[in-house]
């Protein structure tokens, strides 16, 4: 008898035929199907455990026609956010059993998007997440009809059952409101860059929140979600005394900080500052940083759950509402005195 070195590895049918079943059954208790009688799983999870049998990717593809992959394109920028998303949903990804091919998209180009789009088909993953930056991006997922579920991760104020998203509009309105009820009549933006979704939807929630308060509009400096973009637009703001600013991301506002304190601005004695992300460092800097929390560990479940939804008919529905933010207040909010 030949040793556990020589001896030829169990396969798909060596279970089926132990178990006395179909291969397509065994296969159903592999990936956790429904309709399988719980005795025949039974009969099937024994002769799994007594061939020691370890189903390969390319095995079980061959057998279901599924590879139990998921193509995920992400931007090529190194924001807190975009990154955060991608680790979590690589992490529900693999709770679920199912693996992932990420593909950085190094230009923010549709034609760059619909490429890594197909470079993704011919490896024959069973669906597609992109996490969007860019509205040129968005614009191609919503225009594509695959053969294959794609979810967008991305801020829109339009809801659809393939799309997530974390509630960017009223986090800002939340962050506005909070300036507001300090006192301060005078609130100015700094936003992300124009042709991202993000900063699209916190633009238009701060516009909506001053708008509800009959406050003054000025038009936002638009940076790049930098601390260097934050530095610069903090040199040439036009900011007095008694006046706060909402920053499009916590980014910026680290640059913000430095170009006030360069400019004898105190914050928050004399303007307040709001960030947006919560990222890991917001509460260590000078003074600690106000910001909007969003819940990217949520947003990348989420993402995955529709994924399931599409592939696995025994997951059910998923809700279609964008995930709450939260307003985290901190050193670089006051109110003024008369308030």
């Amino acid at each position: 008898m030949a040793d556990g070195k020589d001896a030829r590895a169990a396969n798909i049918f060596d279970v089926a035929r132990l178990a006395g079943v179909s291969h397509q059954t065994v296969s159903r208790v592999l990936n956790g199907l429904p309709n399988v009688r719980p005795a025949t799983k039974e009969r099937v999870e024994k002769a799994i455990a007594q061939l020691n049998y370890s189903p390969s990717p390319a095995a079980r593809a061959l057998v279901t026609r599924r590879t139990r992959t998921i193509g995920l394109i992400t931007p090529s920028v190194t924001d807190h956010g975009p990154m955060s998303i991608a680790n979590h949903f690589n992490l529900a990804a693999r709770e679920a059993r199912y693996s992932v091919d990420a593909v950085s998209t190094l230009e923010d180009d549709p034609a760059v998007v619909r490429a890594s789009i197909e470079g993704l088909l011919r490896q024959r993953v069973d669906a597609i997440v992109v996490i969007v930056a860019q509205t040129a991006a968005l614009d191609v997922v919503r225009g594509l009809d695959l053969g294959v579920p794609v979810v967008a991760a991305a801020s829109t104020q339009h809801r659809g059952p393939r799309i997530v998203s974390i509630d960017q509009y009223r986090g800002a309105r939340a962050a506005v409101r909070h300036l507001a009820e300090l006192g301060h009549t005078r609130i100015v933006h700094i936003a992300g860059p124009e042709d991202a979704p993000d900063a699209l939807e916190r633009v238009r929630g701060w516009q909506d929140e001053l708008a509800a308060r009959r406050l003054e509009i000025v038009t936002p400096l638009v940076g790049d979600w930098t601390a260097a973009s934050g530095y610069r637009l903090g040199i040439e703001l036009d900011v007095d005394p008694g006046d706060a600013i909402f920053v499009g991301n916590d980014q910026m506002s680290i640059g913000l900080l430095s170009a006030l304190r360069g400019r004898g601005l105190r914050v928050p004695d004399d303007v307040s500052v709001v960030g947006f992300d919560d990222i890991p460092e917001a509460g260590y800097l000078f003074p600690p940083l106000t910001t909007v929390r969003q819940d990217f560990e949520a947003l990348g479940r989420l993402a995955m759950q529709k994924v399931l939804v599409a592939l696995e008919e025994s997951t059910g529905e998923t809700s279609d509402t964008p995930i709450p933010t939260h307003l985290v207040v901190r050193g670089s909010t006051r109110g003024l005195p008369e308030a």
